[in-house]
Formats: C-alpha cells, sequence, structure tokens
C-alpha cells in the first residue's frame, strides 16, 4: 500500500494554547492515532517542538551553514506529523479531514516517494 504523510500547519504567530485546549488537542490527537493503530494504517507520527529552536543546517557548499530558526519565514510552521499505509490517495484525503478535525488545523497530504508509489 502506498504510504502518505499527513502533517500539522500551524499558525506560528496564533497566541500560546491554554492548558485546557492543549489536553482537548493530546486526547482528539491520541484518539486519531488509536484508530490509525486499530486499522492498521499507523507508520509513524510525532508532534514536532517549538520552531523557534529549529536550526537549519546547509551543507551544500564546502564549509556548512547553520543558521537558527525555521527554514521558511513564514507564520505558518510545521507543528506535527503522521505517515500512513493506506490503499490509495481518497484514503489518505480521508484520514486527513479526521486529522484535521482532531487538530483543528489544516493537514497537508504528500505521497512517499517509494518503490512502485512514485
Amino acid at each position: 500500500m502506498p504510504r502518505y504523510l499527513l502533517s500539522v500547519n500551524n499558525d506560528y504567530s496564533a497566541p500560546p494554547q491554554t492548558p485546557e485546549r492543549m489536553r482537548a488537542f493530546y486526547e482528539s490527537a491520541g484518539a486519531l492515532e488509536q484508530e490509525l493503530r486499530d486499522a492498521g494504517l499507523w507508520v509513524f507520527g510525532t508532534g514536532l517542538g517549538d520552531p523557534r529552536f529549529a536550526v537549519v543546517v546547509d551543507a551544500s557548499a564546502p564549509a556548512p551553514l547553520m543558521t537558527e530558526g525555521p527554514f521558511a519565514e513564514t507564520r505558518e510552521h510545521l507543528g506535527g506529523i503522521w505517515v500512513i499505509d493506506v490503499a490509495d490517495h481518497e484514503a489518505a484525503l480521508a484520514w486527513a479531514v479526521k486529522a484535521s478535525r482532531a487538530c483543528s488545523a489544516p493537514i497537508e497530504v504528500r505521497a512517499a516517494q517509494m518503490e512502485g508509489n512514485g
């Protein structure tokens, strides 16, 4: 089955979440993860740390360049990911709807480039 990346896109400029909203998020995201596991579609998933502490490494030149902060200068940032193993693109989109509802955030869907998967 093809693998897809479902990435959570958060708004960097949004005010911090309250502890109650974060607890609700963890519960709904955890329930989605369990549903994926129960369906045998789970490959990998994780939340990501604060983008303010990211470091971009560019070793395309002889001397590596390390820049503090996220790669893209934008108000959106990658907040977490799921890698799922589903039958097709339509199934990935259906799971993305569930993920978006669980996270209350947009979800980007991208096929993994694997042999036989394009």
